[in-house]
Formats: C-alpha cells, structure tokens, sequence
C-alpha cells in the first residue's frame, strides 16, 4: 500500500467527487506509545480515516475536531485533523471493555463535528449516534448539514507489529440533484465491490480503474497524511507558569512534576531545579 496518502478524485461526466486515504505509519506513531484495547484501537483508525476524508473536504485554511460521546465503556474518542492533513487522536475510557462493535463501546450519544477556519465562524454540528456503526452515523452527519449524499467505507487491519486504516468516500456534487442522485447510485453500486485487500494493497490509480475502468476519472495528486502531535517541553513549561507561585512552590516541595501528553503519551519530567527556574519567570 502507499502509505499515508489523500486522493481526490472526479468523475468527468458523473456529478460526483470522491477521496481515498490510505494509513500506514502515520497510525503506528499515534498509537505506539498507548496499550488501548484492540476494539477501541479499531474505533480510533476509523475515526482517523474518517477525520482525513472530512478535512480534505475543507475549502479553505482551518482545521475539524470529530467527537464521539457516549455512555459506553468508551466515554469520548476524538481526532483533530488541518488542512494539511495533519491529525492526532485520542480515546477516554471509563469502564471496561467488553465487547468490539461501535455500540459496544459507544453506547448511546453523539457524533460532534467541529470545524474552525483560520478566518471566519466557527461550525459545531451534532447529531445522535445512528445505527451500528461510525460510518452510517457519518453519512447521516452529511446528510443533515451538508445535505449531500455520500457514502463512506472505512477499513482496518491492525496487526501486533503494524497497523493500517483507509477510507474511500464518494459524494454527490452540489448541482442539480435529481441527474446527480442518479449518477451516485450508479457509482455506490460498484463502489460496494470494493475490498479490503484492495483499498490496502493497490496504488489508488490501479483501484480506481478496477472500479471505474469504463468512467472517466482525473486522479489528483496526493496529499501526505501524518501524525502532529504538537506538544512540546516549551509548551508544557508555559504551562507550569501558567499555574502560579504557590502549585509551583508545592511541586518542588515534592522534588519534581511530571507531565503526560494524552495524544502521544509522551511524558516531560521537571526536576527540583527544573521548577525553580520556571519560578523565576514570574
């Protein structure tokens, strides 16, 4: 498989647009350092796939933060992805699990998806968790705020030493809706053929032809997909100032602070000496 790679494609005389993203090591980073179950492991590579396939949506500079809440064993799941298709992820448990489908984890709750431009509004849309799985209750996310039809896959194959996740999503254009709903139905139905084998193993030029080989397709030029975590020692230290004189004073009583970053489970270890320099700063 390519790895980490977006692809956005086109239907020449079709009325209908799609993407494929394919993840490799850009999964393994964000998961090296957590010991997540195997099921919650799954949920967050969707929901990474997924995150990739809604950012490259974006029109312009920003970002989008995918939420599911529930009052499953799994509390909260969360990706943030940019337009540079730069993402992190993270997953809070507060029970047990259990068992392995989407409901087993989630419960009941609801997906939330929060899009912030880096000019303009910011957009919160929320919608009730729908059916058994991330993929109908995503599909249902686009038809109530984007009101277009679209149909999503998402895949997963994580093995003890890799992991790979991809998703491949075609979506009716915004013109005229009754030749391009057609157009659409059209393309899901070989689209449903597609496996995981192939959405894992073929290069997207070869997949889209074993789909669409009697279509007229322009295959974009890919867009690298990584894992940013963005933490830091400075920012951490900025957060210690942050907190005042007297936490600071009481950490260095104890002899030290340590700070974990949930995104990569990267720690950052203060000393004594450590602390007193930062108490200088205020």
């Amino acid at each position: 498989m390519n790895s980490d790679n977006l692809f956005r494609f086109l239907f020449q005389q079709r009325n209908v647009r799609g993407e494929i993203v394919q993840l490799s090591s850009s999964l393994d980073q964000m998961l090296l350092h957590h010991s997540y179950p195997q099921p919650v492991k799954q949920l967050l590579a969707e929901l990474v796939a997924a995150t990739s396939l809604l950012t490259a949506t974006l029109k312009f500079e920003g970002d989008i933060a995918v939420q599911v809440q529930g009052d499953g064993p799994v509390r909260f799941a969360a990706v943030n992805g940019t337009d540079q298709q730069q993402f992190r992820g993270v997953v809070r448990m507060q029970a047990e699990i259990t068992g392995s489908s989407f409901r087993d984890l989630i419960g009941e709750g609801y997906l939330l998806v929060t899009i912030t431009p880096k000019q303009g509004e910011r957009y919160q849309g929320i919608i009730p968790l729908s059916g058994d799985s991330l993929m109908t209750t995503l599909e249902a996310y686009f038809a109530q705020s984007e009101q277009l039809p679209t149909r999503l896959y998402l895949y997963t194959d994580l093995q003890p030493e890799h992991c790979r996740a991809a998703g491949f999503m075609l979506q009716v254009l915004p013109v005229e809706q009754q030749k391009a709903k057609a157009d659409f139905d059209d393309l899901v139905m070989l689209s449903d053929t597609l496996t995981q084998t192939e959405i894992f193993d073929l290069p997207a030029e070869q997949l889209l032809y074993r789909l669409f080989h009697q279509e007229q397709v322009e295959l974009f030029p890919a867009q690298q997909v990584s894992f940013v975590c963005g933490c830091s020692r400075e920012k951490c230290s900025s957060a210690i100032v942050s907190l005042g004189r007297d936490v600071i004073n009481e950490h260095i009583a104890e002899g030290k602070l340590d700070i974990s970053c949930e995104y990569c489970n990267k720690t950052y270890h203060f000393s004594r000496e450590d602390l007193t320099q930062l108490l200088q700063q205020l």
